[in-house]
């Protein structure tokens, strides 16, 4: 019998930690490097993840050396001016991050960049919000994510909290963007493969800013997109293919675990074995590291998003599989050295052993 499974209020696969505990296997390649460029924290009433969660998934066997923390609406301020409220994320994961570099729960430099939220439809006026993150994380401080994808179907979401309709197209969003440049910040972005035409948009417009694809690009598997992958791939494809010719974009390869791409692993009675993961998604990271090259893409783990389908050490288990015809000058990169180059982590408070990785 297949352990019952639900999703939350953003759609997300609920984590079943017994489910994932029916699956394990050995750990590829275990003295490779890792730094892990994407993951939350939260602590809500349906769920928690916290950095001791965190931890029991970076210590599954993998050489994670570090983390960095993107935003998701955790702890802002209860009060104040609503453009401010966001800092309080910033200073929660600022003080995990200050935990973790004393070394007390072991060598993994968790959350050692720190995306935040600010709002970049603000245009200028962004700017003090920008200096207040800082001000608070200082050098862990590293970029800022808004949030962005939507889809006018309601079968397709996967925010907490539904973005409104076109930010990312929106003249001072392009404003805010370059603001972020300015203070050497980077912005990730979240967008479904519906709306990658205006991310290239962005892109263009904003060239000086490091602008970092999520979750390899967002190609749906539900709502009007459900049973339609072959259809989607190509398009999708096209899109990834103008904005790889742009030297300012970076890609997060993961994320491929969420409700919204379509996969049902979470339906199976057992979790996915690493090999089931790579067979699956092998199309769609082949064509990302083909089309960007391995010193412009990271892999992700999306936890604990991602969680509800796969486990940690499934997941780069799958991800290993996938760059095992790699040479090392390409795995590199595709496991730690991009994350550190782009976020400039060996920049951060006890980062300076990441360095030699990157």
């Amino acid at each position: 019998m297949v352990p019952s499974w639900r999703l939350n209020a953003a759609k997300q696969v609920e984590i079943r930690e017994e489910w994932l505990a029916l699956r394990e296997e050995e750990i590829l390649d275990p003295a490779r490097p890792i730094v892990d460029p994407h993951h939350h924290l939260w602590d809500r009433h349906d769920e928690t993840y916290l950095l001791a969660d965190l931890l029991r998934d970076t210590g599954s066997g993998h050489d994670i050396r570090a983390t960095v923390f993107i935003q998701c609406a955790s702890m802002y301020r209860p009060d104040g001016p609503a453009a401010l409220k966001p800092l309080g994320e910033t200073e929660f994961v600022n003080g995990i991050a200050a935990a973790a570099a004393s070394g007390t729960y072991g060598k993994t430099l968790a959350c050692a960049g720190i995306v935040g939220f600010a709002d970049l439809l603000l245009g200028d006026a962004v700017a003090p919000v920008l200096e207040a993150h800082v001000a608070i994380a200082g050098a862990r401080f590293r970029g800022v994510r808004n949030r962005t994808a939507w889809h006018p179907d309601p079968e397709v979401r996967s925010n907490l909290i539904t973005p409104p309709p076109g930010p990312l197209a929106e003249p001072a969003f392009a404003v805010g963007a370059r603001r972020l440049a300015a203070l050497g910040l980077t912005l990730d972005v979240w967008a479904y493969h519906t709306q990658l035409g205006d991310v290239l948009a962005l892109a263009k417009a904003v060239p000086e800013v490091t602008l970092i694809v999520n979750h390899i690009g967002g190609a749906l598997g539900v709502g009007p997109f459900a049973g339609r992958r072959a259809e989607v791939f190509a398009p999708w494809r096209d899109q990834m293919r103008a904005l790889a010719a742009l030297p300012n974009v970076r890609v997060k390869i993961g994320g491929l675990a969420m409700e919204v791409t379509g996969y049902d692993f979470h339906h199976h009675a057992l979790p996915p074995s690493s090999a089931e993961l790579a067979a699956a998604w092998k199309p769609w990271v082949e064509t990302v590291i083909e089309l960007f090259g391995a010193g412009r893409c990271m892999f992700e783990s999306n936890f604990p998003v991602d969680k509800g389908m796969a486990g940690y050490a499934a997941m780069w288990n799958a991800f290993k599989r996938l760059a095992a015809g790699a040479s090392e000058g390409e795995k590199a990169p595709l496991f730690a050295g991009t994350a550190i180059r782009t976020y400039r982590l060996d920049q951060v408070p006890g980062g300076g052993g990441l360095a030699a990785l990157a």
